[in-house]
């Protein structure tokens, strides 16, 4: 990220403090979460993009050499695997900017994130 950055009041604005080449990275993984997750609301959480579906569903944000993708995929062994090779430090992805973006992963990651946000909400209703 650049040293100092305004807090963003929207995701327009986090994504349009970046240059051409990584907004059109940030669009296109706003878009792949809105069509994942067309009922999620999306708003600005630790200063960063962040879409909400009965809680936090996923953040993303931009950084130096690459694309930061919150929480840690837990849940599904085979897509735990997948995302793996993104895996930091404590689990949160990291897509490198001098790589293609997968696009697809994310699709799926979000997708998970909803069932599991929708099933949590479910079993605290009936709780």
């Amino acid at each position: 990220m650049a040293t100092v950055r305004a807090t963003p009041q929207s995701v327009d604005q986090y994504i349009a403090s970046f240059s051409p080449e990584v907004q059109a990275i940030l669009e296109k993984i706003r878009l792949t979460i809105r069509n994942a997750a067309p009922d999620a609301q999306e708003t600005i959480s630790y200063n960063i993009p962040t879409f909400t579906l009965k809680g936090i569903l996923v953040h993303f944000a931009a950084f130096k050499k690459h694309i930061g993708f919150f929480p840690p995929v837990r849940g599904d062994a085979r897509l735990e695997k997948a995302a793996s090779i993104y895996a930091g430090e404590k689990g949160n992805l990291r897509f490198p900017l001098d790589q293609p973006i997968p696009y697809g992963l994310i699709e799926r990651l979000v997708k998970l994130r909803v069932k599991q946000n929708l099933l949590k909400a479910r079993a605290s209703r009936k709780g």
